[in-house]
């Protein structure tokens, strides 16, 4: 039977550019990728029910680190750096990319990624190039359609038939998502509380590096 997760308090506690800088110990993790500007700040603050828990910014791509947020003192949140955005300096880039490699393949305490989506727009190249790797590499993830408030309830059997035939999805894996009115809230935490399982012995394999 489905179970609605209760969060009951959440704190940053570090970011982090490298696998000893990441907390220590064998709590499980959850983290969250998405393009810059996404709104991927915006939704983690809509599930801990905080406004300023995780910085939110009109400039894309201003988070360049791992940030871990402590949940119920249980398990954490990961907010991972925003992919796409041209204007970052390739020297950034290039940073980003094993920067996040090495966290989703080495990390042993990840349970899964929320693969945050714009609901406006079709899924883009670097939406559907790490949806494909986290595919290949055996990473669970739960793709989300966010800021549907901004496109209107008459648009969202289009929204998510074009982002199910885009990413190879049945239509109920994919969740549709407001942070300004808590739009599918309760459903990413049931799915979140689904997703906290023990991960398997051997561990994903390693894939293809993401290009972020």
């Amino acid at each position: 039977m489905d179970s609605l997760l209760v969060i009951k308090s959440a704190e940053y506690e570090k970011s982090a550019v490298r696998q000893d800088q990441f907390p220590g110990g064998d709590l499980p993790e959850v983290a969250f990728a998405g393009r810059s500007n996404v709104g991927k700040s915006s939704l983690i603050n809509c599930l801990v029910r905080r406004k300023k828990l995780v910085r939110t910014s009109r400039t894309p791509g201003l988070t360049q680190t791992i940030n871990f947020f402590r949940i119920n003192d249980l398990f954490y949140f990961v907010d991972l750096p925003g992919y796409g955005y041209a204007k970052v300096s390739m020297n950034v880039r290039a940073q980003w990319g094993p920067m996040v490699e090495n966290y989703l393949i080495g990390r042993r305490n990840l349970r899964g990624v929320v693969h945050i989506l714009d609901a406006r727009h079709p899924p883009t190249p670097d939406d559907l190039q790490l949806w494909k790797w986290l595919e290949e590499s055996r990473i669970p993830a739960i793709p989300v359609l966010t800021k549907v408030d901004k496109i209107g309830r008459a648009k969202w059997e289009a929204c998510l038939g074009q982002a199910s035939v885009s990413i190879g999805v049945q239509r109920g894996r994919l969740i549709l998502f407001s942070a300004e009115n808590s739009q599918g809230r309760d459903q990413l935490l049931t799915r979140i509380h689904e997703m906290m399982q023990p991960p398997e012995a051997s561990g994903p394999p390693a894939g293809p590096t993401p290009e972020i």
